[in-house]
């Protein structure tokens, strides 16, 4: 007898984790989905509506390349009904998680990646770390179009039902993103070719849509202070291509924005690179929102 519910409690125990998996799935008529980052998350929450239950795994003050994932996280995870992930090489650390039973989405498929041909190159003339294309895409807003997308038909797949739901979400969201995008360039416009350095290679995708010209990045690698020589190189090309802003991130060094700044006279402006970053960046839209503002409060600046 005793040998019986031993048995039986182990299979109990055993099938307690799949059964807790498969429940997590759909909690309270809502879709489990874990992004790997608060922008996915936003992008999932715009289209999936009420109908979603969205965690990210990073917080947005947190370096994305170099996240440790935590063991309450882990269970959510592999108990969600979709992962979303930024992909190329912006997340190594997913690789060392087991997600056999978790659908994995790749954001990044069908987006419009930058640096995907050519080594990006430093001001050290080293290629930069990212192998696949700067991993910053979502920093076009134009980029949410295919992310959305893939967003939409995914979930739809979990819950076909529920498809005209997330059509007519994404629909709206797509229409408040070309009447913001439309506001966003338009206050831009003024400062198109102006000529930045930024401290992380972050800001390719929205220089490009906002008509900035980035001459250089500081960093050698994201989180590396630049060396001396690396430095006076930098300096060197400041002094050359006239720099009037240098663009630091929310979490960049503020000990090397400083002296950067003091060496060289230029101003700083912090940009956020995800929603979040401050509470004013609140969503999606918001995030862009205020990074336009600051920018264009520093370019006017005499």
């Amino acid at each position: 007898m005793q040998a019986a519910l031993v048995l039986a409690l182990a299979f109990a125990l055993a099938a307690a984790p799949g059964q807790a998996a498969a429940q997590d799935r759909i909690k309270g008529d809502k879709l489990q989905v874990v992004a790997t980052s608060t922008d996915l998350k936003s992008l999932v929450e715009a289209v999936g509506g009420e109908r979603v239950e969205v965690e990210s795994l990073a917080a947005p003050d947190q370096d994305p390349h170099a996240i440790e994932v935590k063991p309450a996280q882990l269970v959510r995870l592999r108990g969600a009904a979709l992962f979303v992930r930024v992909g190329l090489d912006h997340e190594p650390w997913v690789s060392r998680l087991k997600l056999d039973k978790t659908p994995i989405l790749d954001a990044s498929t069908g987006a419009r990646l930058l640096q995907t041909e050519t080594p990006r190159l430093r001001v050290e003339r080293k290629a930069h770390v990212h192998a696949f294309g700067n991993t910053h895409y979502w920093l076009d807003p134009h980029n949410a179009r295919p992310i959305t997308a893939s967003i939409l038909d995914a979930l739809a797949r979990l819950s076909p039902a529920d498809r005209p739901r997330f059509e007519a979400n994404r629909k709206a969201f797509l229409d408040l993103l070309d009447t913001k995008t439309q506001q966003w360039i338009t206050t831009l416009k003024p400062f198109r070719g102006v000529k930045v350095i930024v401290i992380h290679d972050s800001w390719s995708y929205f220089a490009e849509r906002f008509g900035l010209s980035i001459v250089a990045a500081a960093e050698p690698t994201p989180g590396v202070p630049p060396s001396p020589a690396e430095l006076a190189a930098l300096f060197k090309r400041m002094r050359e291509a006239g720099i009037r802003l240098v663009i630091a991130d929310s979490h960049s060094n503020p000990s090397l924005v400083r002296q950067i700044i003091e060496r060289s006279g230029a101003r700083a402006v912090t940009l956020l690179p995800s929603v979040g970053a401050e509470p004013a960046a609140r969503d999606y839209f918001a995030l862009f929102d205020v990074n336009v503002q600051r920018l264009a409060a520093s370019l006017k600046e005499k």
